[in-house]
């Protein structure tokens, strides 16, 4: 992205900090932002038939939230931690996309990726076993929030519970636990305060689980 287009962005843009817990989008409210995630994590949940929640999406530092070119929220967005966000107004952001092109084909890119990461994911979860799974989950979690180069052992933030992550994943929350607890006794993780403060303590163990030969 050049100059013009960080100056254009920058012009219809407002820095905004969500709490953790607090709802930024509802699902079927008017659809009036776009944003830019610039610290924290957000969760990006449908709603099924029967009324449940259902996390469909976590968003990090660098992602875009929301969608353009929609009149109605699609989906809801909900901090799952202290996320500063930079806002920018629906219509301004779309008219900014028409007038910067490479801006749009940027933001194409971008929600490209976001799909194919979402095929990977069901792909993982018809394909791969518990404890598969929540080895890829930490790993996704280190390549989001880590620096490259980072010396081991890594500590990571859980950016959900283990209810929500048994959610998203396919699993049962027993079997989260289970999986987990397997983990820190085969010396892999280990845990400090509580199930969200993690430290991967053999990044190259969880890899020969998470992707087996």
């Amino acid at each position: 992205m050049l100059d013009d287009e960080l100056e254009a962005l920058s012009a219809i843009g407002r820095r905004k900090l969500f709490p953790g817990g607090q709802v930024v989008t509802w699902s079927g409210d008017p659809n009036t932002l776009c944003a830019n995630v610039v610290s924290g994590a957000l969760k990006v949940t449908a709603s099924t038939e029967d009324g449940r929640e259902q996390i469909v999406g976590l968003l990090y530092q660098g992602d875009f939230a929301g969608q353009p070119f929609v009149e109605e929220a699609p989906l809801t967005i909900t901090a799952l931690t202290d996320t500063d966000l930079c806002l920018f107004p629906r219509p301004a952001f779309e008219r900014t996309l028409g007038a910067y092109p490479r801006l749009e084909r940027l933001l194409l890119q971008r929600t490209m990726r976001s799909l194919d990461d979402a095929r990977q994911r069901m792909l993982s979860l018809g394909r791969k076993n518990a404890q598969e799974r929540i080895a890829g989950f930490l790993l996704d979690v280190i390549e989001r929030t880590v620096p490259r180069g980072a010396p081991m052992p890594l500590s990571i933030e859980l950016p959900i519970g283990r209810g929500e992550m048994a959610d998203f994943l396919g699993l049962t929350i027993e079997t989260v636990s289970r999986q987990l607890t397997r983990l820190k006794s085969d010396g892999v993780i280990a845990f400090e305060k509580g199930d969200r403060s993690c430290t991967i303590v053999n990044r190259a163990a969880l890899e020969a689980i998470a992707y087996p030969l």
